[in-house]
């Protein structure tokens, strides 16, 4: 996290991150991410492994009505 507060869901679990906190998500973890505050928030996302694109992104809920 660089600047802000991120409520995060992981699997069964939520979490507050804040500014110079981080978390790993693994492969296959379900996840949401939400800017709980009025502070605009930025973060830095980081991919490893053989498949860095997000051509296998699963889309299960999404409140922005993007294609599921």
């Amino acid at each position: 996290m660089v600047e802000g507060k991120a409520k995060i869901q992981r699997d069964d679990e939520t979490l507050i991150l804040e500014e110079d906190q981080s978390l790993y998500i693994p492969l296959k973890a379900v996840h949401r991410l939400e800017n709980p505050g009025t502070t605009p928030l930025r973060l830095i996302e980081v991919q490893t492994g053989a498949n860095l694109s997000e051509d296998d992104i699963v889309r299960l809920d999404d409140d922005y009505r993007r294609e599921l």
